[in-house]
Parts: C-alpha cells; sequence; structure tokens
C-alpha cells in the first residue's frame, strides 16, 4: 500500500499545475456567476465561489470513489499493471498538453460527452447563481464536464488500488485547483496572467511528465527512491 502523504502532495501539484487548464473550462463559469452579483455583495460573491468549488471537488471525490473500487477490484490481478501503466501515459500526454506540445489529450474528453449531454441542461436552468444550495448543486454538477485533465489524473487515482485513496486523492487534486479558479472568479489578473506565461506553462508540463515517468513501474522507481 503506497504512503498517502506523498500522494496527496502530488495530487495537490497536479491541480495546482493544471490551473491553465481549469481556466479555459471553467473560467467562463466563474466569470459569469460573479458578474451575476452585484459589486456591493463581494461578501456573497466569496461565498458562492467557495460553494460552487466544494460541489466541483466533492463529484471528482465520488468520480474517485466510483473508479476506486473498479481499481481495488484489480489491485491483485495482471490487470492492475495495465491500469498503472495507463494512468502513467495519461499523465505524460497531460503534461505534453499543459506545455502547448501536443493536444491529443482534448480527445479524451469525448468520453464523457454522452453523460455530460444529460447532465448540461440541468446544470443550465441553475442560472444564474443567487443562493448557496444553488451554487453547490452547480459545482456538482459541473465537475462532470469532460476534461482530459480529470480523467488523466481520475485513472492515476484509481490506479492506487485503494477506493477510499482514490477518492482523497482526487479530493486533494480538487483542492489544488481552487487558487487559479477562485482567482478567475474573483478577478485576480496577475495570477491568471502568471499562470498563462509560456514558460510556467512548460515548467508545469515537464513536471507531469516526470510524474508520469515515475508513474510507469519500472526498476527506476526504486533507484529514484534510493537516491
Amino acid at each position: 500500500m503506497p504512503d498517502l502523504l506523498p500522494l496527496l502532495g502530488s495530487a495537490l501539484v497536479l491541480g495546482l499545475l493544471g490551473g491553465g487548464h481549469c481556466l479555459g473550462m471553467c473560467g467562463g463559469l466563474m466569470g459569469a456567476l460573479t458578474l451575476a452579483i452585484p459589486p456591493e455583495q463581494r461578501g456573497k460573491r466569496l461565498r458562492l465561489l467557495l460553494a460552487y468549488n466544494l460541489g466541483r471537488i466533492f463529484s471528482y471525490a465520488c468520480a474517485g470513489l466510483l473508479l476506486g473500487l473498479a481499481g481495488w477490484a484489480v489491485a491483485s490481478s495482471p490487470a492492475a499493471l495495465a491500469l498503472r501503466v495507463a494512468a502513467a501515459l495519461l499523465l505524460i500526454a497531460m503534461g505534453l498538453y499543459l506545455a502547448g506540445w501536443w493536444s491529443g489529450l482534448t480527445r479524451i474528453e469525448a468520453l464523457g460527452r454522452g453523460l455530460w449531454r444529460h447532465i448540461q441542461p440541468l446544470a443550465s436552468r441553475l442560472l444564474p447563481v443567487s443562493s448557496l444550495p444553488r451554487a453547490l448543486l452547480l459545482g456538482a454538477l459541473w465537475g462532470w464536464l469532460p476534461c482530459g485533465l480529470v480523467y488523466s489524473t481520475l485513472l492515476w487515482a484509481a490506479s492506487q488500488g485503494n477506493a477510499g485513496y482514490s477518492a482523497v486523492l482526487m479530493l486533494a487534486f480538487g483542492l489544488g485547483t481552487w487558487p487559479v479558479l477562485l482567482a478567475t472568479g474573483l478577478a485576480a489578473e496577475r495570477v491568471n496572467a502568471l499562470l498563462r506565461r509560456r514558460s510556467v506553462r512548460v515548467a508545469g508540463g515537464v513536471l507531469v511528465m516526470l510524474f508520469g515517468v515515475w508513474t510507469l513501474p519500472g526498476p527506476h522507481q526504486h533507484w529514484l527512491m534510493g537516491h
């Protein structure tokens, strides 16, 4: 059973480094939530944004638990190795995407479009958001938006072979995405500009690719741990 603390740190970093992708996927919704609230009600704006993001990461944790059960079921079978290799390859693809070197990861998002067609109408009915329960529910629905970044991390979390670990790791990943999306919702242009810089995106992409290489089963893991 892998140590949980290093995995939690990795999940947080993956969420933070994927912030640029989150801006493209959910930044528009965060802006819509912000514009729907009068400027003089800044306290309410923050509470709604927090509720929305809480619902979003709750849906990530639920997805992590569900897929983690599948990972747990195959943990002691030969399929576990294939699951871990697939998770590593997806992480490498995600790093290439974040660095702007390859966009093939977006094709994976097509896998969830069928489900999203049924969820999107429900989410649209909750706009504009005027209460905390509506914001919480909207976030919980929006968390199922097809996203290659989430899918990659989800498969990596499920490859740990423990449903509880998988849920907690996805929760940590969701928390890692909070700073960027909250900054977007509160119009923190400097933070957004920093994460959009080419050098930052390349550095983040390379780190995620290295993590993908680390996830691949092989003797390199023992060598790295020894150093």
